[in-house]
């Protein structure tokens, strides 16, 4: 099936087209590509910002003023400089899952209270580590890690991470849910929740945070989904009877095609609102995706236009291994030429540098005409992309800048 790109349904303030020319945080992205050539990623700090003001405002405007936090899911982009500025707005703390993230994010400036962690199958190198950062809270994923965080840091306040068998992710992708039908590696079940209770109790830790992280990428028409998810983590809630507070998780996401309908924070709110403004808990949420992807973008340079049988291949200066998400997830990151060369459109493949089959950005999409040293940037390629790129093929080199 062809996919068109007439409609330009992705342009908005900052991501646009000027007569022929594509702009990117008010930088004609022709004059990025000269100065910095290619593969590079480029990040709008102010669409950064601009969407932690729109979760503030959903937030208070349901009622929440006060009573919650937003820890920013480093994972999904740990860029240095990105860190650092979000540490200077005040707008959001941390949500770091391994040890080498929480001594990241306190070398870009966020204190170890600032850090609230989440992770699975720690070891016990992981875990000595961790202890080492008193102010730093743990939710515990496991039986196991509950059993050693009480062996190491006794009469310490924890979180349990929980899994409510239930998930959701954007498109239904099964790759992106992390509970469900299928037993998965993250949180407790109810089946063990006793035995984590009796856990905790034993090395006199204090159970303060309820947590649950179901699935990535959902958007407004899967709001009902997750309303069932959180009535359906009101179980484990009522279990304790020292909770202060419940992280939702992250999962908020962005549009990716034309049919996508872009996440209503209202309504997001409205449901967090149905279930926690009446008790005397606070809330976190942890995003990642929503706060970076659509604030980044991935600028490409065509290596070659070549016609194989009946589809023609443009291939570029990079692949799968610095943004895996289209070959690993199906995610896909639209295509959008820097120039618009005046021509026919062509239904093209546009593939990457990387000896291996699955390297294809995207399948049979219409294009204006493309030649060789043309650019390209792919759009919501601020997250899930630099932070899990490899150097597969010794083709892992790239560049990071972040725009203002």
């Amino acid at each position: 099936m062809m996919t068109s790109v007439n409609a330009d349904w992705w342009q908005r303030k900052d991501l646009n087209r000027v007569d022929n020319q594509l702009v990117f945080a008010a930088r004609p992205v022709s004059e990025l590509a000269a100065q910095f050539d290619s593969p590079a990623f480029f990040y709008n700090a102010h669409r950064v910002t601009e969407k932690l003001n729109g979760l503030h405002s959903a937030l208070n405007t349901a009622g929440f003023n006060g009573r919650y936090k937003i820890h920013y899911a480093m994972k999904a982009n740990r860029f240095a400089p990105l860190l650092t500025y979000l540490k200077t707005t005040g707008l959001c703390s941390i949500d770091a899952c391994s040890p080498g993230e929480v001594e990241h994010a306190i070398s870009c400036g966020f204190a170890p209270a600032d850090i609230s962690f989440t992770n699975t199958s720690l070891s016990r190198r992981d875990l000595l580590q961790l202890a080492r950062y008193k102010d730093v809270f743990i939710n515990c994923d496991s039986l196991h890690t509950i059993r050693h965080i009480g062996e190491l840091c006794p009469g310490r306040d924890i979180g349990i991470r929980i899994n409510p068998e239930i998930g959701l992710g954007y498109g239904e992708n099964e790759k992106l849910r992390y509970s469900g039908n299928a037993s998965t590696k993250f949180g407790i079940y109810r089946d063990q929740f006793d035995d984590a209770l009796a856990l905790a109790k034993q090395y006199k830790l204090t159970i303060r945070k309820i947590h649950f992280h179901t699935g990535c990428g959902y958007l407004t028409e899967q709001l009902d989904a997750w309303d069932a998810i959180i009535a359906e983590c009101m179980w484990f809630i009522d279990q304790v009877g020292t909770i202060r507070s419940v992280n939702v998780g992250g999962g908020l996401g962005v549009p990716h095609t034309h049919t996508d309908e872009a996440l209503d924070l209202n309504r997001w709110s409205a449901v967090l609102a149905k279930h926690f403004l009446h008790r005397e808990i606070n809330i976190e949420i942890e995003p990642g995706d929503y706060l970076v992807k659509d604030s980044g973008i991935l600028l490409l340079t065509v290596n070659s236009v070549e016609k194989k049988k009946s589809t023609t291949f443009v291939g570029v200066d990079a692949g799968f291994n610095i943004a895996l998400e289209p070959a690993v997830y199906g995610l896909p990151f639209l295509p959008v030429p820097v120039t618009t060369r005046k021509g026919e459109s062509q239904t093209v493949t546009l593939v990457g540098n990387i000896n291996e089959a699955l390297d294809v950005w995207y399948h049979n999409i219409s294009l204006p005409p493309l030649q060789e040293d043309d650019h390209i940037v792919l759009i919501n390629a601020g997250a899930y992309s630099s932070s899990m790129a490899s150097n597969h093929c010794m083709r892992g080199q790239f560049k990071e800048f972040l725009l203002f």
